[in-house]
């Protein structure tokens, strides 16, 4: 029985280990080591209770009373202080984000929760045979006479190959939409049988859809924000980035796919690897094949469009980039250059939202960090929306929406939160 504890201790540990030190360089583990992170670090109270439970069953069994068994008691209890660390860092996120949002010159009066309704799976293009699909999530009642309601376009993520609208931004989404908003999933071609851009392109073309069909949905044209994580978080910056450009547009050049707010979550800013921060196999094996269909080297200038880093230009809408400084599938370096890259051109705020501790996907599901990010999301996209309101419906100054996200909340959303 001691042995068996030493085997589930060790197990327990290496899993607390990765929420510290994930593998990023070892294409063996790399799978291994998002998901062993990923669910370490965003379950963590579970995770110390399950080993708490099991050391009692052990104990109870007669395993600490054999060497194999006290060895795994210590192998446990230092999984159990690592664990601990942990949540109080996901804690502290949450803590600094709500310091942030206290931090205001007065604070706005609470907005009444409005219930939800999800309309699934309205076809809103339909290319080379199939059907693109959306969801839309918006609130029960009909808008007022009159009333336009702020919209938010969702892209998923999965690496450009799979994916589902209807298991990704839920939380935020449900959350925009209690508070007056009307999201839209959208679904896109995925690669190998998509080649880039089709996937930025079936993108744009929700956006038309969504400005084309206003009306049907109570939203205000003018105002359309867009966000999504990791493949989805690199098309959200793209999409921004790229707005009206008819390369992009086949079939609906004239359309206007303007986008009045981004906010990409742990997304992929670069395709070349130019920080050397990717493996070594990354684009030969998997970019180049099967997004690209195209090598590096023959084209560097395919690769350059596909890529945030290179499209930054000083007409950018308001940007909110949110990153985890364990990622492994989208290393966060490429995240800060870009941030970097931007704030040095854009004539609207770029605000830097990077997570202690937080890996991959954090989001994913309802946590003590996912919960306080979407309120800060929540509070970034009222306050670009506000500054619109004021402006007339006008696009605001980069100085307006900069007054109306620091009071919303507070002058640390320009820093990289730790």
């Amino acid at each position: 029985m001691g042995w068996i504890y030493l085997a589930v201790s060790i197990n327990g540990a290496a899993y607390t280990l990765t929420a510290y030190r994930p593998p990023r360089r070892y294409r063996v583990m790399h799978a291994w080591s998002f998901f062993a992170s990923w669910i370490t670090i965003e379950l963590a109270p579970y995770h110390l209770i399950w080993q708490v439970i099991a050391t009692a069953v052990f104990a109870w069994r007669g395993a600490l009373r054999t060497r194999p068994g006290r060895v795994g008691l210590a192998i446990t209890l230092a999984s159990w202080a690592g664990l601990a660390l942990s949540i109080r860092q996901s804690y502290a996120a949450r803590e600094q984000i709500r310091e942030a949002l206290r931090d205001l010159g007065h604070e706005p009066a609470p907005a009444r929760k409005q219930r939800v309704r999800v309309r699934r799976n309205i076809t809103f293009a339909r290319v080379g045979g199939r059907a693109l699909r959306l969801d839309v999530h918006e609130p029960a009642e009909p808008p007022t006479k009159g009333e336009r309601r702020p919209a938010l376009v969702q892209v998923h993520g999965g690496g450009w190959v799979l994916g589902f609208k209807q298991r990704q931004g839920q939380l935020l989404l449900r959350q925009m939409a209690e508070r007056g908003w009307v999201g839209f999933n959208i679904d896109y071609r995925l690669s190998p049988m998509a080649t880039f851009p089709d996937h930025l392109v079936d993108v744009k073309r929700a956006i038309a859809w969504v400005r084309e069909h206003a009306a049907d949905y109570g939203v205000d044209p003018d105002f359309v924000a867009v966000t999504g994580g990791s493949a989805g978080g690199h098309l959200t910056a793209l999409t921004a980035l790229t707005v009206n450009d008819a390369r992009y547009q086949p079939g609906f050049e004239t359309a206007d796919t303007s986008v009045q707010a981004a906010v990409p979550f742990y997304g992929v800013y670069d395709f070349t690897n130019r920080n050397g921060v990717w493996p070594g196999e990354a684009i030969p094996q998997f970019i180049a094949p099967v997004v690209m269909k195209a090598d590096l080297d023959e084209a560097p200038d395919k690769y350059a469009a596909a890529s945030p880093l290179d499209q930054v230009h000083a007409g950018a809408p308001p940007f909110f980039v949110i990153h985890g400084d364990l990622d492994v599938l989208a290393p966060v370096e490429d995240a800060r250059d870009f941030v970097k890259r931007l704030r040095a051109v854009s004539g609207d705020p770029v605000y830097y939202l990077e997570l202690q501790g937080a890996q991959h996907g954090f989001e994913t599901f309802a946590s003590i960090r996912a919960n306080a990010v979407i309120d800060a999301v929540e509070r970034f996209l009222d306050a670009v929306h506000n500054a619109h309101e004021k402006a007339g419906g006008d696009q605001p100054s980069g100085a307006a929406v900069e007054t109306a996200v620091v009071k919303e909340l507070g002058p640390e959303a320009t820093e990289v939160v730790h």
